[in-house]
């Protein structure tokens, strides 16, 4: 079990009725909470989200706060400080004054950090610091009006080649103030995609997907990602650029093993970090799994840090894999299904 569910339940007895858990790990925990507690999820992560449904648990997956009466809130502590003001503004335009918000989460991880942001709110409590995390209690003395959801963006304007692009991205969506160095790396190379359907795996606020779609009306894009922030900034970003929406296809996803079948091409600059832990497994399936998801003929294109060793599994699986850059410390590397 996760050290973080591991706390909650030592302090159980401060938890009962209708109480929402926000960003809570896929464990046992809610298995355990006792006949006291009625337990909801709020997670933007879709494989958890998936988890939770399976195991039958009340499970709302969004940017969304749910829309349902609550006594109490959990919040497992995000990475991004940016997206914990946004989850505590949902909180504090939701419930009422008195209503107590828990905290918890990792020291690695930002928890004091984290409990710093809720005396805007009242006065946090530390009520235990077991297994390297922290639990915090805030009784709400300061509740706000809800702000839409607009209001939370960052943009930034890029320029590719020849077209300017304006990209929107919300709390916690990777490179959410400006563009990332394997991102820019790539660019010069998505004129050679080939057209027709295509996919950005891990389209974090739609910088590629935004690009496919308007160098080719013709090109409809597949926006795929695990957060649904991202998903959200992606719709946003294809809006602010008068991107038809008939070219978008959002789709949430868990790995590449949820990607449509018979794809022209699939495009990633493929995430490798959930919260704050290094993960690979979602980038090396995309390179193992890709041709199933291609047409004969159907193109991967990844860009990716140089140390990586995704060319290696490439070529497994396509029979090659060509380095198309090496600069600023990242591999365009690109593969056609035969």
């Amino acid at each position: 079990m996760d050290p973080r569910s591991e706390v909650v339940l030592r302090q159980i007895d401060q938890l009962s009725g209708q109480v929402l858990f926000i960003h809570a790990p896929n464990d046992q925990l809610l298995n355990q909470l006792g006949p006291r507690i009625d337990a909801s999820i709020w997670t933007w992560n879709f494989s958890d989200y998936q988890g939770f449904q399976a195991a039958g648990f009340k499970t709302h997956f969004g940017v969304d706060f749910p829309q349902q009466q609550f006594n109490q809130v959990v919040i497992f502590v995000p990475k991004s400080k940016e997206l914990l003001n946004y989850v505590l503004h949902n909180i504090v335009s939701h419930l009422e004054i008195g209503q107590s918000v828990f905290l918890v989460g990792e020291k690695k991880g930002g928890v004091e950090r984290a409990a710093k942001q809720l005396h805007t709110f009242g006065h946090p409590v530390k009520l235990d610091s077991a297994r390297h995390c922290q639990f915090w209690q805030l009784k709400l003395e300061h509740i706000e009006q809800q702000k839409p959801l607009e209001s939370w963006l960052k943009t930034y304007t890029v320029q590719l080649k020849d077209q300017q692009i304006e990209i929107c991205a919300l709390p916690g969506v990777f490179s959410q103030s400006h563009l990332d160095v394997g991102t820019a790396v790539l660019i010069p190379y998505l004129d050679q995609v080939k057209s027709g359907t295509l996919a950005d795996f891990g389209c974090g606020a739609g910088v590629i997907a935004c690009y496919l779609a308007k160098s080719n009306p013709a090109n409809t894009v597949y926006a795929l990602d695990v957060d649904a922030f991202a998903l959200r900034s992606t719709e946003l970003t294809f809006q602010r650029n008068q991107v038809p929406a008939s070219q978008l296809r959002l789709q949430p996803v868990s790995s590449i093993a949820d990607a449509p079948f018979e794809l022209d091409a699939i495009v990633s600059n493929p995430p490798f970090h959930q919260g704050i832990h290094t993960h690979y497994e979602a980038s090396e399936e995309l390179c193992k799994t890709a041709p199933q998801h291609l047409k004969n003929g159907g193109e991967l294109w990844i860009v990716a840090n140089r140390f990586l060793n995704y060319p290696h599994l490439i070529e497994q699986r396509f029979g090659q894999c060509t380095l198309k850059a090496d600069q600023q410390g990242f591999k365009v590397l690109y593969a056609c299904a035969r």
